[in-house]
């Protein structure tokens, strides 16, 4: 998909605070320091667009970014950093699930995986929590540029045997691995 325009449209820290147009939705969901931003920022071609930071967790709002003024990539807060409250990450935790349950506009969810690590308890939970709920998901296997072939095909032969049957894509935000494939899956999940 060529992406003629991106831009930055709103951060929502409440579910009345979601757009309202219609427009579908692709929503991007990981752990913190997965490298969501990143991912997002080499997608729409465009840097800085999506903030990333050094410091995991710093997204705490759901933030829709309006590509080719047709649909929203949509940035959720990353799962399983501990330096916020328990508080605020429970108040993040029920958002975003509200939002992930509820919203009518979402078309896939695109599950962010470390490649260089074997996906965690937390991830392992959203997997069955998307599953449960039937929804339409692809996983990403991010910074596949830090390894080596050989460590490739095993960190996603390790990832694809905890996944079953849900795709798995390798990504590199740096070399551009996987943005086709990626492209292509976003393509059918909004056709």
């Amino acid at each position: 998909m060529k992406v003629t325009n991106a831009e930055f449209v709103k951060s929502a820290f409440a579910l009345e605070h979601l757009p309202q147009d219609g427009r579908r939705e692709i929503a991007f969901l990981g752990r913190s320091n997965v490298g969501k931003s990143s991912l997002l920022n080499s997608l729409l071609g465009r840097k800085g667009l999506a903030r990333t930071s050094n410091t995991p967790g710093r997204t705490q709002s759901i933030n829709f970014f309006l590509v080719n003024e047709r649909f929203y990539f949509v940035d959720l807060p990353g799962y399983g950093y501990a330096k916020v409250s328990k508080s605020m990450r429970q108040d993040w935790g029920k958002m975003a699930e509200e939002y992930l349950n509820d919203r009518k506009e979402l078309s896939l969810f695109v599950q962010l995986i470390d490649a260089r690590h074997e996906p965690t308890e937390l991830d392992l939970q959203l997997r069955d929590w998307l599953s449960h709920h039937g929804k339409n998901t692809v996983v990403v296997a991010t910074k596949a540029d830090k390894l080596s072939s050989n460590q490739l095909t095993k960190s996603l032969h390790q990832i694809r045997s905890h996944f079953g049957s849900i795709p798995v894509i390798a990504y590199s935000s740096e070399t551009g691995k996987g943005r086709d494939e990626l492209w292509k899956a976003i393509g059918t999940a909004l056709a």
